[in-house]
Order: structure tokens, then C-alpha cells, then sequence
């Protein structure tokens, strides 16, 4: 299982075959562990399917070829990614792809299978279970007041009884500098009115434009 399937670090067309059609094997498992419990792209998808493949190919010409090896780098340093900054999900899931790849570049397949196997049943498995969990979604609660109200502190005692944390994170005024605009990043306590607590705001702020909703998550594919 451990040993390579290379005969004499030579690969033969047979192997190179079963090694590509494994990873390409191997790369549709990750994906159905990234999948699980997560909202996710078809690209992105797709890429984790391909990823291993290509890499196995590059390894596999790299590898013995000083030259060849030297190339490639080069090759490779000219590309500058200006792709959105990935989840850890994301990123664990790619190096895991590239593993699997360089594993099965190099002949072992066993290792490759090993591998695979193993990081995603575990990846399935914490994602299964309230594992680190932060207890709650964050969500973006924006408040309209008066310009004549004090927004610092007026409302500290209803986020500590209805929030387990709050964050005050933008602040802008309109109508012509005579409303406050507030933006607050929230994690809401579980099992408490959400109505009770936007109806005590209101009491507050004048009865101005209160709203509670969930934090964006639109973001550029990797």
C-alpha cells in the first residue's frame, strides 16, 4: 500500500492511466466532502474534481527532470491570483487536492486513497458535530435615531439581554445630517423575541427604521 506502483521510478502508460483515473476518483470524493454542509459553486466544484489530475501530471513530468522542474517554477511564478481570500474550508480543501495529487504523481496510490479517505470522513464528521461552534449566526442589525440622541451606550442593556455579542461597525448619517444611521454586527441569544427586541429599539429611537437580517455572504469565486 505504501510503495509506489512505479516500476524503477519509470512510468508506463498503464500506470499513468490508473493513476489519473484514480485521482480523478479521488477529486470527486473531496468534492462531495466540501459540498456537505456548505454552499458552494460549480466552478469551485469542479476545480477540486480537476485539481488532483493536474497535478499528478505536473509531478509526474517534474519529477527526475531537474530542468523540466526548473521551468515549470518558473512558469508558475509569472501567475498573480487576485481572487477573493478563501474560507478555511476552502483552503484545507485545496491543499488536501494538491496532497492528493502529489501523492499519486509520484506513484502512490495507496497513500493517495489513505489520505482521501481518511481527512474527509473526519471533515464530514466535525461539520456533523456542534464542534467549535460560535452558538449562533451573526446577523446585521441597523438602527435609525435623531440626530439630537446619544447613540454611544443607548443601547448596551438590550444587547446584553437579547445578544451574546455585539459590534458597533458602521456609522453615516442622512436627510441631511439630522438622522443617525447604526450598523451593528449581532449573535442573538438563543430562544429570545426577536420582535420584543426590535420593539424596544423602537421605543428608543424615536420610532425610526429598524432592521434585522442576516450578514452578506456574496463574495468572488476563488
Amino acid at each position: 500500500m505504501l510503495s509506489s506502483v512505479f516500476t524503477d521510478e519509470v512510468m508506463t502508460t498503464g500506470t499513468f492511466l490508473l493513476c489519473l483515473v484514480v485521482s480523478l476518483v479521488l477529486g470527486v470524493v473531496i468534492a462531495l466532502s466540501y459540498m456537505y454542509k456548505n454552499s458552494y459553486s460549480k466552478g469551485f466544484v469542479v476545480t477540486l474534481i480537476l485539481l488532483p489530475a493536474i497535478v499528478m501530471v505536473i509531478i509526474a513530468l517534474v519529477n527526475g527532470n531537474l530542468g523540466l522542474g526548473v521551468a515549470i517554477a518558473g512558469a508558475f511564478s509569472l501567475i498573480r491570483f487576485r481572487s477573493a481570500p478563501g474560507s478555511g474550508r476552502e483552503i484545507g480543501t485545496i491543499f488536501l487536492a494538491m496532497a492528493v495529487g502529489l501523492a499519486l504523481g509520484v506513484g502512490y496510490v495507496g497513500v493517495a486513497a489513505a489520505l482521501t479517505v481518511i481527512v474527509c470522513a473526519a471533515s464530514v464528521l466535525l461539520y456533523s458535530l456542534p464542534f467549535a461552534s460560535d452558538g449562533g449566526a451573526e446577523k446585521n442589525l441597523r438602527i435609525s435615531i435623531p440626530e439630537n440622541l446619544d447613540y454611544e451606550g443607548l443601547f448596551d442593556d438590550l444587547f446584553a439581554n437579547y445578544t451574546t455579542r455585539h459590534e458597533l461597525t458602521k456609522v453615516k448619517t442622512s436627510g441631511m445630517g439630522s438622522v443617525y444611521d447604526l450598523s451593528y454586527t449581532v449573535v442573538m441569544r438563543p430562544h429570545v423575541s426577536e420582535k420584543e427586541f426590535l420593539d424596544e429599539i423602537r421605543c428608543r429611537n424615536g420610532n425610526l427604521t429598524v432592521g434585522l437580517g442576516r450578514v452578506s455572504t456574496v463574495k468572488e469565486e476563488l
